[in-house]
């Protein structure tokens, strides 16, 4: 295993540029003595596990394997239980089972699990009642009770955030080596969800999964072999004092990785190419990922291609696509052209979630399953159409059965959603809706 406690050299100076959607701490001393404290403590992933999910990375670009991202919205500390952890991994695993199946080529599982504490919002305040408070930034930032207390922004919570992620990975690596993710169990699983009448109509497909691992245990296939899984963490390098105090220097390559993940990605409202969360991910080697909207200039992505892949090293940069399902057609394709002609590679994934949020009438924050799925067809459609690869997904979700996002094969509906409303900011699908999703998606992975 590398040694990633090495002297750390220094990345380049995002310091120096514009950074956008950080707290504003009330003390600097005890910022920076936290700083200090993550710099001193043991990374949280390594380098040997970082450049293998670059090379399954590369492998989904190429059309050899599909991503599958997924996890909560935002973490939080309160829902970091066992339970809630081992669902959430289940519901992974139950997903990538049938789309492997479908596509029949490997699926890297990515987990928005162990560090995704931290969400940009759209506004710097939140007034409730006439009183107006700093907004909630995620529980590595601030506390969701609306109290003036509560919304301080306490350095104090990245330390948590540090702790709470290395459980989270300490049991996730449990259930996927210590046997949890046998093949044999997980679609023993799908199964249950094959009994529900709403799910009737993708019965033949699990027929036919049923009737290949019958098939491949008569034929002496080693299931000892497929008891593991490699699972990756990937978060948004949203908090850039945290991101830059977990840097760690790799003591054999001199590489640069940031251990607070495998992955990280930049989101929409802070990806500017001369900005400090890209300037920062520029000097690290993990891949990355960039969420793109439908606003996207060719000349804004081709800038982002220069500053995080400027040799073109396949696996290093993934774009999320998040346009909306009534945009998606129109605002992609110029885009899939422009980096075809650039020629330097990328993994094209699609976020369905972000870009079809609306607000019921009742006033619950929400998504509708079919829109979700209609973003996805459009991200298949446009990449078929111009000969590139759909390298994968990247979806807000839970493995608990909560009411947030409307429809799918159950039909929630408005009146429904304050059953089991949980979420703290965005909409998730449940853990059905996940699974109804990687059935339809496996249809359109098959053609």
């Amino acid at each position: 295993m590398n040694d990633l406690n090495a002297p750390r050299a220094a990345v380049p100076s995002w310091r120096a540029r514009p950074a956008y959607q950080q707290p504003s701490y009330p003390d600097a001393a005890a910022l920076e003595a936290v700083g200090a404290d993550l710099r001193s403590r043991p990374p949280l992933v390594f380098a040997g596990e970082v450049d293998a999910l670059r090379a399954q990375m590369a492998a989904a670009s190429q059309g050899r394997a599909f991503v599958l991202m997924g996890g909560d919205c935002a973490e939080s500390f309160e829902d970091s239980s066992a339970t809630s952890i081992r669902l959430k991994v289940q519901t992974i695993l139950q997903m990538a089972a049938v789309l492997t199946y479908a596509a029949s080529t490997p699926v890297v599982k990515i987990g928005r699990m162990a560090g995704q504490y931290a969400k940009p919002r759209s506004a710097d305040t939140e007034t409730r009642d006439g009183v107006t408070l700093p907004s909630y930034r995620g529980d590595s930032v601030n506390d969701h009770a609306f109290t003036p207390e509560a919304r301080v922004p306490d350095p104090a919570r990245m330390l948590e955030a540090y702790l709470r992620a290395g459980t989270t990975l300490n049991l996730i690596r449990a259930f996927t080596m210590g046997g949890y993710a046998d093949l044999r169990e997980v679609h023993s699983w799908n199964r249950g969800f094959m009994a529900n009448p709403a799910y009737k109509r993708f019965e033949s497909f699990a027929v036919e999964i049923d009737r290949a691992m019958r098939f491949m245990e008569a034929a002496g296939v080693d299931f000892d072999a497929l008891r593991q899984v490699d699972f990756y963490a990937s978060h948004e390098a949203l908090l850039l004092e945290y991101e830059d105090a977990m840097i760690r220097q790799d003591s054999r390559s001199g590489r640069l990785y940031d251990t607070s993940a495998h992955l990280l990605w930049v989101g929409e409202r802070t990806r500017g190419a001369g900005d400090a969360h890209v300037a920062l991910l520029e000097g690290v080697h993990n891949p990355v990922g960039v969420k793109i909207g439908p606003t996207t200039s060719r000349d804004e992505l081709l800038a982002l291609i220069d500053h995080l892949n400027p040799n073109g090293d396949p696996g290093r940069l993934s774009l999320i696509t998040r346009m909306g399902a009534q945009r998606i057609r129109q605002a992609l394709p110029a885009l899939v052209e422009a980096v075809q002609a650039d020629g330097r590679p990328v993994t094209w994934i699609t976020d369905p979630m972000h870009g079809n949020t609306i607000t019921s009438d009742n006033g619950y924050k929400t998504r509708r399953f079919d829109t979700i799925m209609a973003e996805v067809r459009g991200f298949f459609e446009v990449h078929r159409e111009l000969g590139t690869v759909p390298g994968g997904i990247h979806v807000e979700l839970t493995g608990d059965d909560v009411t947030e996002c409307l429809g799918g094969g159950e039909q929630i509906d408005e009146a429904a959603l304050a059953r089991r409303y949980e979420t703290l900011v965005d909409p998730r699908l449940n853990h059905q809706q996940s699974l109804e999703m990687a059935f339809e998606v496996a249809e359109l992975l098959r053609g």
